[in-house]
């Protein structure tokens, strides 16, 4: 029997690097799936696979991909053709979130979910997948304002192994979702505009170096 977990990540480089740490624990790429903000426009669909731009999605100063080749698992390898789930990364929109990056099972029922006209795709995913409508929500929420969802399907004698390399890095979803409500967020809206470049930097900003 198979049980899927999910993380949600404030930044890619931090999935991608959970990505890996899976794959290495012995996961096939096929039970995983990514998707990631791409509000900022940090990748193109281009033969190059991301634009000859600096790319900070975690705003510190440094290029993503310059850290992500120190770490060995960030977005230079990510992008560099690496063997796995993250070497079939592609485009596609998703209503109420705007442009992401995916990859793997859960991008693929959300699509097509999408174009079968079912708004907010990604929430009938996640629902179908085992998760509350509630934590659903949240995740879907997250990757709307610049996050990244990470989600595995994984034997249920080995959920704990798996959630503890999840664990790492990753937001508490009872904490942020309390911040959301915070400021006035009442649950997923898949008729909302999509968060821009400015929102997603501020959005992303407001979490730093926080729990």
């Amino acid at each position: 029997m198979t049980v899927t977990i999910s993380r949600l990540y404030d930044t890619y480089d931090e999935a991608s690097r959970a990505v890996s740490d899976l794959e290495a624990a012995g996961l096939s790429h096929a039970n995983i799936s990514l998707v990631s903000s791409n509000a900022d426009n940090w990748y193109s669909a281009d033969s190059t696979k991301v634009k000859r731009t600096k790319i900070d999605r975690d705003a510190d100063g440094v290029d993503d991909r310059a850290e992500g080749a120190g770490a060995g698992a960030g977005i230079g390898a990510a992008v560099g053709g690496t063997a796995g789930l993250l070497a079939g990364l592609g485009i596609m929109a998703i209503p109420g979130i705007g442009p992401v990056v995916a990859a793997g099972w859960l991008a693929a029922t959300a699509l097509g979910a999408v174009t079968g006209g079912a708004a907010g795709g990604i929430i009938g995913a996640l629902t179908q997948a085992g998760h509350s409508k509630e934590d659903a929500e949240i995740y879907a929420e997250g990757v709307r304002r610049g996050g990244t969802l990470l989600s595995a399907r994984v034997p249920d004698a080995e959920r704990t192994r798996y959630e503890a390399i999840l664990d790492q890095g990753a937001v508490n979803i009872r904490t942020r979702a309390d911040a959301y409500r915070e400021a006035g967020w009442r649950g997923f809206d898949p008729s909302a505009r999509p968060y821009d470049t400015d929102q997603v930097r501020a959005e992303r900003e407001r979490y730093i170096d926080r729990p």
